[in-house]
């Protein structure tokens, strides 16, 4: 049984007015919740057992989707007391297995699952992270000064960065670098793994990524979806 946490518990304030009445994960595309869309594409990956990290309007999420039997898998859910972050709600789930998947439940992408999945058993680590590159612009000219005096002018930049896409797998030893009952993200878990000299594995993807708490992206995916339906 493969196991995926979707981290579902977010407040989805960069998607308003989309997200003030109902949760970010059932904000629809085309004619279905993000979240559906995600479950559905990791079902055919192989994940049939996921448990939802929910917090904001759980109750909604939890009556939409149950207990999975209607998209023939198993979901069950962990409910925040406190906002914990990205990877505080892992130390809720008790019944992990040695290794699984990990990731935010508002991630539009054509990412093969299974490569990625097999690329974190192969390297036998104790994190990995998806990861794709992202543009960005500085519309502005850029001065670089020494002394009071200019040296360099860049016009209107692009820097290129390797950025996290919000997926990541992870081997259940990662627990004991996560505290209970406290706010700890991923970029919290990162710092950790590196000052402890532990290096986590980065798969690159090369294809489609939408980050859907974006409104700029929910509408790409929007137009990308309605248009291949």
């Amino acid at each position: 049984m493969k196991r995926a946490i979707i981290l579902a518990g977010g407040l989805g304030t960069r998607l308003k007015p989309f997200s003030t009445v109902i949760p970010k994960p059932l904000v629809p595309i085309d004619d279905k919740p993000i979240l559906e869309i995600v479950i559905n594409q990791l079902r055919k990956h192989g994940f049939n057992h996921f448990t939802l990290a929910v917090n904001h309007k759980a109750d909604l999420i939890k009556a939409y989707f149950g207990d999975g039997k209607k998209y023939d898998v198993k979901i069950d859910y962990t409910y925040e007391k406190q906002k914990l972050g990205t990877m505080g709600p892992l130390n809720l789930i008790k019944d992990l297995p040695d290794d699984f998947l990990v990731m935010n439940g508002d991630v539009i992408t054509d990412l093969d699952f299974t490569d990625f999945y097999n690329f974190h058993l192969k390297n036998k680590g104790i994190f990995s992270i998806c990861s794709t590159a992202r543009e960005s612009f500085i519309d502005y000219g850029v001065l670089e000064v020494r002394d009071s005096a200019l040296t360099k002018m860049i016009e209107k930049p692009i820097f290129k960065h390797t950025v996290s896409m919000g997926i990541y797998c992870t081997n259940k030893k990662i627990l004991q670098y996560i505290p209970e009952e406290k706010l700890f993200g991923f970029d919290d878990l990162m710092h950790a793994l590196i000052r402890q000299k532990i290096n986590p594995y980065v798969f690159n993807h090369k294809g489609k990524w939408l980050d859907i708490g974006r409104p700029e992206d929910y509408e790409k995916a929007c137009n990308l979806l309605g248009t291949n339906n």
